[in-house]
C-alpha cells in the first residue's frame, strides 16, 4: 500500500506499526489470531481506530491466548459485548471465538495456524492469489471477506504489496524472506 509508505512514517500510532510490523512475517498463534482479530475489527472503521483499541483488545482477549478465547462462553460473550476498550458488535465479537477454535483445530490438522498458512502458499502449484485465499479463508473462518483477508495476509507476509519499493522499510522485510517471496521469487 504505498500511499501508507507516504503518512504512516512520524504519525504516532501508524508509524510504529509501518515501521515495524505491517508486512513483517510472523509465526507465533497469539500475534497471527491477533492480527486476524484486529484485521477482522476494523471491517468498517480506520485503521487508526483498531490502532487505538489495541490495548483494550489485548485485555479483553486474554492476550490473543488462542486455548483461552476458545472456550469464551456466554459470560465471556457479555463481558466483550460490554467492554468499551474494544469494537462492541456481536458478529465481531462471535467471529473471534469461532477462529480461536479453527486455530485451535489447525495444530491437530497441520501443526498450526502458521503452518495451515504455509501449506496453502501455493495453489494447483503456482503462489495462491488473494481471491484463491479469500475462498480459502471463507470456507476455513468467520467474517474474512475479501478486504480483511486480504490486509491480514499482506500485514504478515503472505501477499506482496504492504510498501513501496523505495520504502526502507521494504527492504528489511525484504531480507527476512517473506513467505509472498519465497513462492513468487
Amino acid at each position: 500500500m504505498s500511499t501508507y509508505c507516504a503518512f504512516a512514517p512520524g504519525h504516532p500510532l501508524h508509524g510504529p506499526y509501518h515501521d515495524h510490523e505491517y508486512g513483517f512475517p510472523q509465526r507465533g498463534e497469539s500475534a497471527l489470531f491477533e492480527r486476524l482479530v484486529l484485521e477482522i475489527n476494523q471491517a468498517g472503521l480506520s485503521w487508526e481506530t483498531i490502532l487505538r483499541k489495541r490495548d483494550g483488545f489485548r485485555r479483553a482477549y486474554d492476550g490473543f491466548d488462542v486455548d483461552t478465547v476458545a472456550d469464551y462462553g456466554d459470560a465471556d460473550r457479555a463481558r466483550l459485548l460490554a467492554d468499551p476498550g474494544i469494537i462492541r458488535n456481536r458478529l465481531k465479537v462471535d467471529a473471534a471465538i469461532h477462529n480461536a477454535g479453527v486455530i485451535r483445530a489447525l495444530r491437530d490438522s497441520h501443526g498450526g495456524f502458521a503452518d495451515w498458512l504455509d501449506a496453502h502458499l501455493l495453489d494447483g502449484g503456482v503462489a495462491r492469489d488473494k481471491a484463491g485465499w479469500v475462498r480459502l479463508f471463507k470456507r476455513t473462518f468467520r467474517f474474512t471477506g475479501g478486504e480483511i483477508t486480504g490486509e491480514f495476509l499482506m500485514s504478515l507476509g503472505y501477499l506482496p504489496g504492504t510498501h513501496r519499493d523505495d520504502c526502507p522499510v521494504q527492504a528489511r522485510i525484504l531480507a527476512l524472506d517473506p513467505p509472498w517471496r519465497r513462492v513468487l521469487g
